[in-house]
C-alpha cells in the first residue's frame, strides 16, 4: 500500500525510478490517446485494465493518466498534481501493491487485508476535489482473497473513482474481474523509445553498454536496465540471434548455446530464461493475431509455451540439469518454427 510519501517497491531495479517518478511516458501514445479521449468525452469506465509484457511501461502509464484524470476533474494544476503523485503524497490517489511487514521485508502476495484498507479509503472524505484514482500494481499479486474482494468492489465501484488495474498475465485474473474492465493491450516499445527511456535513467552508463543493452531488450527497457549489470553478455547475444533465426544455424548450434547459457547460471541464466518466454509470447500473439489461418501455429506456439514452462519449473524444483532443459526447449522450439516454416523474431 503506497501513501503519504511510502515508495518502496519489492521489484525495484537499483539506480531506476519507480514508475510515479519516472521522467515522463515513452511510447503508449495510441492507449494513452484513447484513454485521454475518454476522459475529454466524461465516459470514463469504473475501472481500466492496462496488460502486457512486465516491464514496458504499464505502471508509468497508469500514473501519467492518474495525474490526466485529476487535472481534469479536480482544481490543481497539473505541474502540482505530478509532483504531488511522484511524491506518493496526493490524497486522491491510492496505489495498491505488495506491502512491507513488520520486519520490513514484502510480503509475497497483496492480501485480503489490504484490500480491505483500500475499501476503507474509498468510504472516507475525499482529500481533493476531483475523481480518485486507485492502481493496482499489479493484479497479478493478489492472492484468491484479495482478488474476491477486490470484485466486489469493482461490483459496485464508488461514484467519480477510476480503478487502474496493471496486469502481465491477464489469461490468469478472474474472469469476473476482467469482465468489469476496460481493457487495453499494451506492446513492447521501438528500439529508439528503450534507448530514450535507459539513457534519460543510466547518464553516467558507457554508451555502448547501453546500446548493448538495449539490443538484448526486446522491446523491454526493464530487461534493458537489467542487462546493464550482467557481466556475461556474450552468450545472451548469441540466443539473441539464434531465436531471431532458429533454423538459419548450423547444425548443433543451440547445444552449445544450452551448454554456454547453463555456465553462466544467476542473473544471466536468468535473463537468457526471460529472452526465451518473451520469444514463445511474441510467437503466440502474432500467431493469434492471423486469426484462422493460424489456428494450427496458435496452437503449436501454446503447446510450446506449455512445455517450456512445465520444464523450467521441473528443473528448479528437482535441480535438474539446466543444459539438458535448455536443449529439449531448443528442440521443441525448432520444430514449431520448421513446422510452420516462420521465422520469427524475439524482437
Amino acid at each position: 500500500m503506497s501513501e503519504a510519501g511510502q515508495l518502496m517497491l519489492p521489484d525495484a531495479l537499483d539506480g531506476v525510478s519507480p514508475p510515479e517518478r519516472a521522467p515522463s511516458l515513452v511510447g503508449h501514445s495510441a492507449v494513452h490517446d484513447s484513454l485521454k479521449a475518454q476522459l475529454a468525452a466524461k465516459r470514463l469506465p469504473g475501472a481500466f485494465l492496462l496488460h502486457g509484457p512486465q516491464g514496458i511501461g504499464k505502471a508509468t502509464l497508469a500514473f501519467t493518466f492518474a495525474a490526466d484524470v485529476l487535472t481534469a476533474t479536480g482544481d490543481e494544476p497539473e505541474d502540482r498534481v505530478k509532483a504531488q503523485i511522484e511524491a506518493g503524497a496526493h490524497p486522491n490517489v491510492l496505489t495498491l501493491r505488495i506491502a512491507l511487514n513488520d520486519s520490513g521485508k514484502f510480503y509475497t502476495v497483496i492480501r485480503v487485508e489490504d484490500v480491505r484498507h483500500l475499501r476503507d479509503w474509498l468510504h472516507q472524505t475525499r482529500g481533493r476535489a476531483g475523481y480518485r484514482v486507485c492502481i493496482i500494481d499489479s493484479i497479478d499479486d493478489c492472492n484468491p482473497s484479495a482478488a474476491n474482494a477486490l470484485l466486489k468492489i469493482l461490483e459496485e465501484p464508488p461514484a467519480e473513482t477510476v480503478f487502474i488495474l496493471v496486469s502481465h498475465r491477464p489469461g490468469a485474473l478472474l474472469p469476473t474481474i476482467r469482465s468489469r474492465c476496460q481493457a487495453q493491450a499494451l506492446r513492447p516499445l521501438s528500439r529508439a523509445e528503450v534507448h530514450q527511456i535507459v539513457s534519460a535513467q543510466m547518464i553516467d552508463a558507457d554508451p555502448a553498454q547501453i546500446d548493448r543493452a538495449v539490443d538484448l531488450s526486446a522491446g523491454n527497457p526493464r530487461r534493458a536496465f537489467e542487462a546493464l549489470v550482467l557481466d556475461e553478455l556474450e552468450a545472451l547475444e548469441t540466443l539473441e540471434r539464434w531465436l531471431a533465426d532458429p533454423l538459419g544455424h548450423a547444425t548443433g548450434t543451440h547445444l552449445d548455446l544450452a551448454e554456454s547459457l547453463a555456465k553462466t547460471g544467476g542473473p544471466e541464466l536468468q535473463f537468457a530464461r526471460d529472452l526465451i518466454v518473451a520469444w514463445m509470447a511474441e510467437e503466440a500473439r502474432t500467431a493469434a493475431a492471423g486469426g484462422a489461418a493460424t489456428r494450427n501455429r496458435l496452437a503449436s506456439a501454446t503447446e510450446l509455451w506449455d512445455k517450456a514452462h512445465d520444464l523450467f519449473a521441473d528443473a528448479d524444483i528437482y535441480n535438474l540439469d539446466m543444459r539438458q532443459t535448455l536443449v529439449s526447449i531448443f528442440d521443441t522450439l525448432k520444430q514449431h518454427v520448421e513446422r510452420h516454416a516462420v521465422i520469427a523474431s524475439a524482437g
